[in-house]
């Protein structure tokens, strides 16, 4: 079995995050305190890759330096493939294809999304079915305006985005997680033209008639972190248990953190009043101070270095590192980062 390398794509705006992602990139937004980059390079590192690709183009060294640091502390070796002009799934392949070489297959993750999808069996599927590249699909979630994958009673891709690829008839439509898992041959299929080339307009239509391309429909939490309101939610999730961590070695927001009361965690060197008023599930992070009178919780993750005062209370809420509150402020149903405050709800 050849050598396994994995990808993240972090050159997205974040535009739907605005104003958050003018601060950082989408993908080293914080997740429960953990830059969400870290999370898909544990996947990653979790399914055996131990050389990792990011590409980067807003706020580029930001992203650079949050990727360089979570790879480090997961020992993967990792290189960084500059943007300066957007260059879609597919060139992003193409720009990053020396950092790849030499590897048999590649897992291609998107940088904004939060999946603990079975990365393993994904990649013995695509294997086995000799594809040159495999979709990991979902069940379409209820109520969800995604553009569907429709695969064949025999799993191969017809059609994405309803346009797209051969079509056919008795087609089933699938949610893409937006994992891929390609052979190294499909390296050569990505066109030098246009520069912005998209996987799925430009790389797959050509090959499906063939089969080359198919669907691998897996199951798991799945979060694209779009808006605000998605964007905690996923901290709400990881803080319920909803989330299986164990699937992101490495990437554990809890560790370090002693269970002050049931659901809150108070990270080493947080100070925490004893006069504040801490309601589970919640995170207090490493820095951060309390006040007596604060109300912190339920569903609230507290940043490194926040101030708390009297009287203000957090309730599902994030805090984003450095942020302080005014006395008696209350932050609910949003995001605070700085001086901006977003709801999300």
């Amino acid at each position: 079995m050849g050598d396994l390398a994995g990808m993240v794509l972090c050159a997205g705006l974040g535009t739907r995050l605005r104003p958050l992602t003018a601060r950082v990139p989408k993908p080293a937004v914080p997740v429960c305190g953990v830059p969400l980059v870290r999370y898909s390079l544990a996947l990653l590192a979790g399914a055996g890759v131990r050389r990792a690709v990011v590409n980067v183009h807003h706020l580029p060294d930001a992203m650079a330096a949050e990727a360089g640091a979570a790879a480090r502390a997961l020992g993967l070796s990792l290189t960084v493939s500059r943007e300066p002009v957007i260059a879609g799934t597919g060139g992003a392949l193409r720009e990053a294809r020396a950092a790849l070489r030499g590897a048999d297959a590649l897992l291609l993750v998107n940088g904004d999304v939060l999946f603990d999808v079975d990365l393993g069996a994904a990649l013995a599927a695509h294997r086995a079915s000799g594809a040159l590249a495999t979709m990991v699909l979902l069940p379409m979630p209820a109520g969800a305006r995604y553009a569907a994958v429709e695969v064949d009673a025999g799993g191969a891709v017809r059609r994405i985005a309803g346009r797209f690829g051969p079509g056919g008839e008795g087609l089933a439509p699938w949610h893409f997680s937006g994992v891929h898992v390609l052979s190294a041959a499909l390296l050569d299929a990505v066109p030098a033209e246009p520069f912005e080339a998209d996987v799925n307009r430009h790389v797959y239509p050509p090959l499906m008639a063939s089969g080359a391309i198919r669907g691998h429909v897996a199951a798991g939490y799945w979060n694209d972190l779009g808006t605000p309101e998605r964007y905690l939610e996923a901290n709400r999730d990881l803080l319920a248990g909803r989330v299986p961590l164990a699937r992101f070695p490495g990437a554990e927001p809890f560790a370090g953190a002693a269970e002050r009361l049931p659901g809150v965690w108070v990270a080493g060197g947080a100070r925490v009043d004893p006069g504040a008023r801490l309601a589970g599930p919640a995170l207090v992070c490493a820095g951060a101070d309390v006040a007596a009178g604060a109300e912190i919780g339920p569903g609230a993750v507290v940043g490194p270095g926040c101030r708390v005062p009297a009287g203000a209370a957090v309730r599902r809420a994030v805090l984003w590192a450095g942020t302080a509150l005014a006395p008696g402020e209350r932050v609910e149903d949003a995001v605070a980062a700085g001086a901006d405050r977003v709801r999300g709800g």
